[in-house]
């Protein structure tokens, strides 16, 4: 018998490659109920979120409804040209950027302290209920939870009645300049801040007790456990949540703006999407609808990259 007719090692003649698919192959086999578990989110996604990829390229066309997306003729940056020298997007950034910068400082810190106050609770069914009554809102569309706030600020509110039969006059609150930003972030914190806490009391859970223990034997109060063990350990959360808002910041959130903006408010309430809304669906003009929406979404890209690199020089988790 010879040499090569003994040998009966592995064949050499197999490609690596098509050694590399063959494992691929059993391990997705193997896995194939998992698999199956996130085919759903999978499609979701492609369709939703990969999918209208194809439609962004509206914004470099003259869109003809008739021709289709693909046999309109390509214009370039026309449409962005269009946008910029505008009159009315420098204020729409405006106010975009400094709703959004409201929402940020006075709604941030909300949840936060709700879930350190809530923490210190030691009656389970008074947390619960408080818990309960707090998410509620949140699982209210904005078109619910915005008629249960014009009952209260509206021309014939409950706040304006009371006004009334005090000797008052009344407050036109959904037509007021001065108001019409303030409604806007007090109504998100209510909304929000019972649903945003949840995350900090479940990061609040994994703080080890007896780092508690420890301080009050060396005679620190709740103030110096709260600044010294309660804020550290909820400090990678805080920065990584921070990070996810502060990339949102030219989203101003356009289901709430919606509802409570009239053009009464146009001047300080009108923001990007808003804008767009009307742009795209109202005027049909959906060239420029696209090319608003992508430059939101370049400057939100910007926002969190930088952001995330910001965290993670200060040595906090970052998104990536």
């Amino acid at each position: 018998m010879s040499t090569e007719a003994a040998y009966s090692g592995p064949d050499r003649t197999r490609k690596p490659g098509r050694q590399q698919k063959s494992r691929l192959g059993t391990r997705i086999w193997k896995s194939r109920y998992l698999y199956l578990l996130i085919l759903p989110t999978i499609i979701y996604f492609a369709i939703f979120t990969y999918a209208p990829f194809y439609g962004i390229s509206i914004a470099f066309k003259d869109y003809k409804i008739m021709a289709g997306i693909w046999d309109s003729p390509w214009v370039g940056f026309k449409h962005f040209a269009a946008i910029f020298t505008s009159e009315k997007f420098p204020y729409l950034l405006k106010n975009t950027i400094i709703i959004s910068l409201y929402r940020i400082a006075f709604g941030f810190p909300v949840p936060i302290l709700f879930a350190l106050l809530l923490n210190e609770v030691r009656s389970i069914w008074f947390k619960r209920s408080i818990q309960t009554i707090t998410y509620f809102p949140h699982f209210l569309s904005w078109v619910v939870f915005a008629g249960i706030i014009y009952n209260f600020i509206g021309p014939n509110g409950i706040i304006n009645l009371l006004l009334v039969n005090a000797g008052f006059e009344k407050i036109n609150f959904t037509t007021n300049e001065e108001l019409f930003r303030s409604i806007v972030v007090v109504t998100a914190i209510l909304k929000e801040f019972g649903w945003g806490a949840i995350i900090y009391l479940a990061a609040l859970a994994g703080i080890d007790s007896q780092l508690y223990e420890a301080a009050k034997i060396d005679g620190a109060g709740k103030l110096r456990q709260i600044w010294h063990i309660t804020l550290p350990g909820i400090r990678p959360i805080i920065a990584l949540l921070f990070c996810l808002q502060l990339a949102g910041i030219l989203d101003a959130g356009f289901d709430q703006i919606f509802m409570f903006l009239n053009p009464a408010v146009y001047d300080v309430g009108d923001i990007i999407d808003t804008y767009v809304y009307r742009l795209g669906l109202l005027q049909s003009q959906f060239e420029m609808a696209t090319a608003v929406g992508l430059f939101k979404g370049v400057i939100g890209m910007i926002f969190i990259i930088t952001a995330n690199s910001f965290i993670r020089r200060m040595g906090e988790k970052s998104l990536w």
